[in-house]
């Protein structure tokens, strides 16, 4: 049976539920998404011809606001996914406490085969299966996995032509020209380096005593780099996906020329190339995974040598992996709060499209920061309440927010 990432997010529901002693009945309308909807759109390409894609949009549930969460181009999209990553928005919006509930949305495509025609008439007719089902005060989809600012621009202006009437707010991760946020680059960068300083507050970590090593160096981890960096972290090792540097004296504008200039972050003169898999292994403070989903895993948990992961990817540990760090008191900040800045931010695009207001980047990241910082110290206590790991406390936090306003 391969890895069913809904049953993945069914077992961690039910491990909650448990510590909690969740009413079983809540626990039932929590094991289904409230609605799921598969679509057919047809598309004529460019030589003519209409080829048919499969589309989905689950709706997992909306008890403390308007349902929320990406849409996603993908060849290996399933239903499963989508579900599962709904049911994980969910989760996310209430860890951090913001009133939005979890969606999901992807269409099965090679978006990379597309011309930049197919794509927009693919993205359009999706938005004409689903628009009944979405709105600003309904369902507020977002950009993920290979789809762009400009697609959700696409989206928006069809989502109107249909309503008939502007609503701004239907969908986030809009360029800042059409109603998108200051400061969503930038973002889940900065949400998961406020939970860092939070935990260092906790442990007594000196930033310039604490070494750091970063999986990743797209968007979310070559942003976190460069903040921690600025906060005074030694970063001595980043990756990108062809392999990684370390050096105990990196020097991070070196690294980031350095793969402008040749594509690639290795042969930096003065560094030591590694593997992706090497840098998860280093003897840091605190491993940042901001990559991929499933790099620790059963096979390499036991040879990590960092005292802290903060996971920056989406679902970068397996649940196995997850048992032994807690077994080896290695403290994990799980994706669902160290990463939560993105949905944050894209909840103040929300209220600022429906409020008719416009924030600075300053006011966005004066918002942003008590969330990620309240949200971490109740998990905390959480964690502490229970005697279990920060990611299941997250989950037990979370499930209590969503339990307390469902209506049966």
């Amino acid at each position: 049976m391969e890895n069913n990432p809904f049953l993945n997010a069914m077992a961690q529901l039910d491990r909650a539920a448990k510590i909690m002693h969740l009413d079983k009945n809540i626990h039932s309308v929590l094991k289904q998404p409230d609605r799921v909807l598969t679509v057919s759109i047809p598309v004529r390409m460019d030589n003519g011809e209409v080829q048919v894609f499969t589309g989905y949009r689950s709706q997992y549930n909306n008890s403390l606001g308007p349902y929320k969460g990406g849409i996603r181009y993908h060849p290996n999209v399933s239903l499963d996914e989508v579900k599962a990553l709904s049911f994980w928005m969910m989760i996310k919006c209430a860890t951090v406490n913001i009133p939005m509930g979890g969606g999901k949305g992807g269409i099965v495509v090679d978006s990379k085969k597309l011309s930049i025609g197919e794509l927009e008439r693919l993205s359009r007719g999706y938005i004409q299966k689903i628009w009944y089902v979405i709105g600003s005060n309904k369902d507020v989809p977002a950009p993920d996995m290979y789809t762009t600012p400009q697609i959700m621009g696409w989206m928006r202006d069809e989502y109107e032509k249909l309503l008939g009437h502007a609503d701004p707010g239907v969908i986030t991760g809009k360029a800042i020209a059409d109603g998108g946020s200051e400061g969503r680059e930038t973002a889940t960068a900065q949400g998961g380096m406020y939970v860092v300083k939070e935990l260092s507050k906790k442990l007594g970590l000196v930033p310039g005593e604490t070494k750091v090593a970063i999986q990743g160096m797209g968007n979310v981890g070559g942003f976190m780099a460069k903040i921690l960096a600025n906060e005074g972290y030694k970063v001595v090792a980043i990756s990108d996906s062809k392999g990684g540097v370390y050096s105990e004296n990196l020097d991070l504008e070196a690294v980031f020329k350095h793969k402008e200039e040749t594509g690639s972050v290795q042969n930096l003169s003065g560094a030591q190339n590694i593997t992706n898999a090497e840098l998860l292994e280093l003897p840091v403070d605190i491993l940042v995974p901001a990559a991929m989903e499933n790099q620790i895993t059963i096979d390499n948990v036991n040879k990590i040598k960092a005292k802290i992961v903060v996971e920056m990817a989406n679902g970068p540990t397996t649940p196995e992996a997850d048992e032994v760090l807690f077994q080896r008191g290695i403290i994990l900040v799980p994706d669902v709060l160290s990463n939560a800045g993105g949905v944050t931010v894209s909840y103040f695009e929300w209220k600022q499209n429906v409020t008719n207001e416009k924030w600075t980047e300053a006011q966005v990241f004066e918002k942003l920061e008590p969330i990620m910082v309240n949200a971490f110290n109740e998990i905390w206590e959480t964690k502490e309440k229970y005697n279990i790991d920060l990611r299941t406390a997250a989950f037990v936090k979370a499930i209590e927010r969503v339990a307390s306003k469902i209506k049966i």
